[in-house]
């Protein structure tokens, strides 16, 4: 997993960082998954699987929620396993 979004995301899921990202691994956007499931979820999580490592979403976030996985801040640790967890279950439509 390269880069992961912390619930600093919450609420606020602008999705600056998915219309940057070339690999379309930020889910779930409204463009690309639609308006329903995009408002059935609190934030948005980046596919570990899909992402290449680029770093085009980081700047783009203007919470600042985005973060290399060894990066991540201490009190959103539990971020990274929320973010694989989200895609283990999470089926795009």
């Amino acid at each position: 997993m390269a880069h992961v979004i912390t619930n600093r995301c919450v609420d606020t899921k602008d999705q600056s960082c998915v219309e940057v990202c070339p690999v379309d691994c930020i889910h779930p956007s409204s463009d690309l998954d639609g308006q329903e499931e995009f408002d059935a979820y609190p934030q948005l999580y980046i596919d570990p699987e899909v992402c290449i490592d680029c770093g085009a979403c980081v700047p783009e976030c203007p919470v600042e929620a985005i973060f290399y996985v060894d990066d991540v801040p201490d009190e959103y640790e539990s971020d990274i396993a929320a973010n694989r967890e989200f895609y283990q279950k999470w089926l795009p439509k």
